[in-house]
């Protein structure tokens, strides 16, 4: 012995055939105890495995399906050390009003049944008899009712044979899952050592489900189970066992008291099944794999030096997902030397458009008379109705793309099969000894943003854009470059953002003018407006409400309210070409929107790199800032970007434009304060805050800011429907104007 508790292995080796009865559980009330002259007899179920609550054993498997057939005197037992009865479970009839014993068995699957077998103890004098009837109902699961019409099957007693025996009950090949059988007792007790089932099981698609054979009655003369009494009766529909009342089918395989068995490919279908659905997984990681193979391939060709003759954009990206300028003001030296002899290309903000039709955009006029008001009229537009199973927004899946200047990210969803098809733009070559710089825009980690001039751009009948100006005069022009030492990536997207804006064409868009990737450093020229941003702009005006200046006295310029919708206007008309594409700026705002001549309006991306509006954008660690008090709440929560969030961003533009800029949007809250706005909008806990009616702002115009940013992005209105209601808000004002 050790004198100390040792963990030891021991083997162990089960023998013995696989049961193939199918029975799950059965259900019955607990064994009762029996009174004889001289002992108390336990007549329950010792070894069952499930739950006994409330007069109910339920869930598992016991003494009646051990295997283990009772003697004939209960009071024997064929195990030593266990008390009499210990082979059998009695129920006594007075604790049944009904006068008979329910139970219940529930099998593995849907099974046809053949017959059912309950070894009986049968000991008259101790008042214990075999069942005279039983009910046997059906049900194929649990969320189906029972069969309407049980199989019945009904025995005569035997008083002067005290043997213990086995009664067959058939049950005519019913089809089901869950057995209720009523016992009915024919004496004082009904003692049950064993009860077993012969039954086949069925597919969901076996015709023999949908036909159960009709349930008849049959009366069978139950005795001894042993071999010598068994006599076998031929007739011309079948055999019949006179021995249990069974009738078997003609030409069937005839076992008398042999043990049941069958066969069951159950576990070779799902065997089978399982190996089917692993080579189908097998052959999805292949095709995945060669797939990233020829993206690899197709995105290594980018990653050369582009030679003079290949100034060509090939868009040949079918699947190109974009998001354009990730990066904020990762600083490095500026570099101002050498800077315009050798420029490359890496921040990309837009993708090729597509050939769905698209809108009409409402088109500007000059008047002729040249009205002072500054802006220009417009003509009422045709707007084209989305067909209804088109819903208002796409949202693309995104991929983060390094940009070079620091600004806002574009999320660009994936190129079409027409766009493939579509024919080559082709680049033009700008000359460096053209650029004149005049200051830094903004910075990031692979590249910087440059105001430059252009000297005589009428010499460089290349550029290939309707520039308005008198001879000589120099044109305002913002450079992106990419250093020399970016890296591989940084080089990739900048050349994808060069593709993707050669395809850009809209009057309220910043375009492209040219690039230069002969030599190092790359750079993309942009064109650029001469009254700056609009924030910077508009925060130099005052509001025109008739009021007349004091003499002697400066006042800021004046605008009309007029004016300002003209210049929401325009925002809209961009926005609702992009919005066309199913393009998302990510980044609208008054800071992001330049003025040109006569106060046309063009959507850029400069802001976010400016130290300028540095205040306006919320920087998480370890990721790029946010222009939180501009961004929806799916935006700030979710992380989620659609056409209807850029929808929620026009709308608080709209307010900084009626606020000429004078205050920035939820300016009494900090940031931590609009994050935790954001969560009330998301809770929709009505303790919200919303951006206050500006002054000069019409309830109606303000309605269409709170459509905007309606919680469910559902509810917010497209951007030609905006374009739509601005456009007939603005004659509305023009005319009234004239009246006045």
């Amino acid at each position: 012995m050790a004198d100390r508790v040792m963990s030891v292995c021991m083997r162990i080796e089960l023998y013995g055939c696989v049961w193939q009865d199918g029975l799950r559980s059965y259900t019955s009330p607990p064994g009762h105890m029996m009174s004889l002259s001289s002992i108390l007899v336990n007549l329950n179920d010792s070894t069952y495995d499930g739950f006994t609550v409330g007069g109910l054993q339920y869930g598992g498997l016991g003494q009646l399906t051990d295997g283990v057939i009772g003697a004939d005197d209960f009071l024997q037992q064929k195990e030593q050390g266990v008390w009499p009865g210990y082979d059998y479970v009695g129920w006594m009839s007075n604790s049944f009003p009904s006068g008979y014993l329910e139970m219940e068995y529930e099998f593995d699957a849907l099974r046809s049944f053949t017959y059912m077998r309950v070894h009986c103890n049968n000991i008259g004098s101790s008042g214990v008899q075999i069942f005279r009837r039983v009910d046997c109902y059906f049900k194929r699961a649990l969320h189906t009712p029972w069969d309407s019409q049980p199989v019945t099957s009904s025995f005569p007693l035997e008083v002067r044979d005290p043997s213990a025996r086995t009664v067959t009950v058939p049950l005519n090949g019913r089809v089901a899952r869950i057995l209720r059988c009523h016992f009915y007792f024919s004496s004082q007790w009904l003692l049950f050592s064993e009860i077993s089932f012969l039954s086949d099981t069925l597919d969901s698609s076996d015709p023999e489900e949908s036909n159960p054979l009709p349930p008849f009655k049959l009366t069978a003369s139950p005795s001894k189970g042993t071999p010598q009494d068994t006599k076998i009766t031929t007739t011309a529909s079948g055999i019949i066992d006179s021995l249990n009342g069974q009738v078997i089918e003609a030409g069937s395989d005839i076992r008398i008291n042999q043990p049941i068995a069958k066969d069951d490919n159950g576990d070779t279908s799902i065997l089978i099944g399982c190996l089917v659905v692993i080579i189908l997984l097998l052959l999805v990681v292949i095709i995945l794999i060669l797939w990233r193979q020829r993206w690899k391939r197709l995105l290594g060709k980018a990653q050369r030096r582009p030679s003079e003759n290949d100034l060509t954009a090939r868009l040949s990206l079918p699947t190109d997902t974009v998001v354009i300028n990730n990066t904020h003001n990762a600083l490095g030296p500026p570099r101002h030397a050498n800077r315009y002899e050798r420029i490359l290309t890496s921040d990309g903000e837009y993708q090729e458009p597509s050939h769905n039709p698209r809108p009409k955009i409402a088109t500007l006029s000059l008047p002729s008379d040249g009205a002072e008001g500054g802006y220009r009229e417009l003509e009422t537009p045709k707007l084209t109705v989305c067909p209804p199973n088109v819903p208002h927004y796409a949202e693309a899946d995104i991929v983060t793309l390094q940009g070079v200047t620091g600004g806002n990210t574009y999320a660009v969803p994936a190129l079409t099969a027409d766009c493939l098809t579509s024919k080559d733009l082709p680049l033009c070559k700008f000359p460096r000894g053209h650029l004149l710089f005049r200051e830094k825009l903004g910075e990031g980690q692979f590249g910087e943003v440059h105001l430059c001039e252009v000297v005589n751009p009428h010499e460089l009948p290349t550029l290939q854009f309707p520039f308005n100006m008198r001879k000589g005069r120099s044109l305002l022009v913002a450079v992106k470059l990419l250093r020399a030492d970016a890296n591989k990536n940084a080089r990739n997207d900048f050349l994808k953002e060069l593709k993707i804006l050669s395809r850009l064409s809209d009057p309220h868009i910043i375009r492209l003018l040219g690039a230069c990737l002969d030599e190092d450093p790359l750079c993309m020229i942009t064109e650029y407006m001469e009254n700056g941003d609009l924030n910077q702009f508009l925060s130099t005006h005052q509001l025109d409400e008739g009021a007349e200046s004091g003499n002697g006295v400066y006042s800021p310029p004046l605008i009309s309210y007029s004016s300002l919708l003209h210049v929401a206007l325009q925002i809209c008309s961009g926005m609702k070409y992009l919005s066309s594409l199913n393009f998302v700026h990510r980044d609208l705002a008054s800071r992001n929107c330049l003025v040109g001549e006569n106060m046309t309006i063009k959507i850029a991306d400069f802001g976010m790199s400016r130290n300028l509006y540095a205040g306006d954008y919320y920087r998480i660690q370890g990721r790029a800032v946010l222009p939180i008090r501009w961004m929806a709440w799916e935006c700030i929560l979710m992380g989620k970007f659609t056409t209807a969030s850029d929808v929620w961003a026009f709308g608080v533009t709209l307010w900084e434009i009626l606020m000429l800029c004078k205050e920035q949007p939820y300016g009494e809250l900090s940031d931590e304060d609009v994050i935790e706005n954001a969560g009330e909008l998301f809770r929709d806990s009505k303790k919200q805050i919303f951006l206050g009616r500006p002054p000069p702002c019409p309830q109606t115009l303000y309605e269409l800011m709170l459509q905007c940013w309606s919680r469910d992005c559902r509810d917010r209105p497209s951007f030609q429907d905006i374009h739509a209601l601005l456009t007939s808000h603005l004659l509305c004002c023009s005319s009234e104007e004239l009246k006045e």
